[in-house]
């Protein structure tokens, strides 16, 4: 699970930031999932390592434009490259009336299918390998978190005990590594579990924006492996925040420490602490990390790799 930040800014775009937009790539099912799709968001996928053909599925957290202005100019692209299958877009009611508009008023007609799902707090999709939640947050608009679980999976099947345990290779394998327990033709009873190392606990990550502090995004964050969540203001300015509903770097932190999650990416940032202001986007960072240490700011085509909990135990037993 690779995490790509395609637009960091909030409301507008800068000169060194676009507006909202996170790819998560699954290399192991060469798919691309989106979150938001703002303005440019189709040339800030072109600028990166990403493959747009491989793009799958779509998840819109609200309706204001900085989330959703880059949405039909990017399916309109894909239907012209006519290198996609096919997209799944997930958001919110009047996402889907949005849409058909846009094809009728720019004559626009894809040459994939699309489906739009209307969202609902709970499970939105589910599959062998992930489960997808949503989870209202607190916003000027109905405005939805989500969260991205990867199913736990059986431990590294160790073959070379397998052969000197004298069992033969084919069907019961795949049985064995999935942890059941076979009958062999001999009579013998084998347990999968004691062929396998450890659970890989699945990964979770939660996206959160746009938001004040609310027990929804800490709902959603619960153990995550990684937290973005929106930081658009610093913490001086908490009164903008709750009049705008947005957040501060300190209730994306306090969001963070409350959910005992293990890493925070902050993202969404106003225009207003470009350098040479009063306050700098580095303050920002120095006030989330006195919350919550294990703090990250986000940054254009800024690219992180989710590690697993055993590579990641192993990682800081080194240091």
């Amino acid at each position: 699970m690779q995490i790509t930040f395609l637009g960091t800014s909030s409301g507008v775009p800068t000169r060194a930031r676009n507006v909202s937009s996170v790819a998560l790539r699954l290399p192991q099912r060469a798919e691309l999932w989106l979150f938001d799709c703002g303005e440019g968001t189709q040339h800030q996928l072109l600028r990166s390592e990403l493959k747009i053909s491989q793009l799958s599925r779509i998840f819109i957290t609200h309706m204001h434009g900085d989330h959703i202005f880059g949405l039909m100019g990017l399916l309109a692209s894909c239907g012209l490259a006519g290198n996609v299958q096919r997209v799944d877009i997930y958001g919110p009611p009047g996402l889907n009336e949005y849409i058909q508009a846009s094809l009728r008023y720019s004559y626009t007609h894809f040459s994939y299918p699309v489906k739009v799902h209307a969202i609902r707090p709970g499970v939105i999709y589910e599959d062998d390998e992930f489960t997808v939640t949503c989870g209202p947050l607190h916003h000027r608009i109905t405005s939805f978190g989500y969260r991205v679980a990867e199913k736990d999976r059986a431990g590294r099947f160790d073959i070379d005990k397998a052969k000197e345990l004298q069992i033969p290779p084919g069907r019961v394998y795949g049985q064995l590594k999935r942890g059941e327990i076979v009958t062999l033709n001999d009579g013998r009873v084998i347990d999968g579990k004691d062929l396998c190392g450890p659970t890989e606990i699945g990964r979770k990550i939660a996206y959160c924006t746009d938001t004040v502090f609310c027990e929804g995004a800490v709902e959603l964050a619960q153990d995550a492996d990684v937290l973005i969540h929106e930081a658009t203001f610093a913490h001086q300015d908490a009164d903008m925040a709750f009049q705008r509903l947005h957040s501060t770097t300190t209730m994306a932190a306090q969001t963070a420490l409350a959910a005992q999650a293990h890493r925070l990416i902050m993202t969404h940032f106003s225009p207003r602490y470009a350098p040479g202001n009063v306050i700098e986007l580095k303050d920002l960072l120095k006030e989330a990390r006195a919350i919550f240490p294990n703090t990250d700011m986000a940054h254009d085509f800024m690219i992180y790799d989710v590690p697993r909990r055993r590579e990641l135990e192993l990682t800081e037993a080194n240091v």
